[in-house]
């Protein structure tokens, strides 16, 4: 199974949304293995971003990302990068397909409700910034399995 990094992000969190975006990843059949509620401070908001810590519109994007709390998501599934992204939509929220999370209720490229992580290596990456060993937790691997055994049917 692989894992996934989510943050469910200040816009989320302010309009009461936060438990609808995490049922719709369990609704998808994903696990969660770890959740908190953090508020990102000036390091790990550098960290995290750190492709985009140079740009002129960063502090932009840090004052976003430290106005409330987000609750960061250790997702477990069969290909759940992948899952994740799909069913998140392309970032930009007006652009986004119907029947993904920004697409239904995302309202800008800033205010999408969510950041995913974008492939397996960035997400082992992510997981292990926003979570310790021992905050992640692993699901039955009989339950899982037959969860997903219709693939191999």
């Amino acid at each position: 199974m692989e894992r996934t990094l989510i943050l469910i992000k200040p816009d989320a969190i302010s309009r009461g949304l936060a438990g609808t975006v995490l049922g719709r990843f369990e609704q998808k059949g994903l696990k969660i293995a770890g959740m908190k509620m953090i508020q990102l401070g000036d390091a790990l908001l550098r960290e995290h971003y750190s492709h985009l810590a140079d740009k002129p519109f960063f502090p932009t994007i840090a004052e976003f990302m430290s106005r409330t709390p987000v609750i960061a998501l250790c997702l477990e599934g069969k290909e759940a990068v992948e899952v994740c992204r799909s069913l998140c939509g392309v970032t930009n929220s007006r652009k986004a397909a119907p029947g993904t999370i920004r697409g239904d209720l995302g309202m800008s490229m800033q205010c999408n409700l969510v950041h995913a992580s974008d492939s397996p290596e960035t997400a082992a990456a992510e997981v292990a910034r926003f979570f310790k060993p021992e905050e992640l937790f692993a699901y039955d691997p009989a339950l899982i399995n037959y969860l997903y055994a219709s693939d191999e049917r």
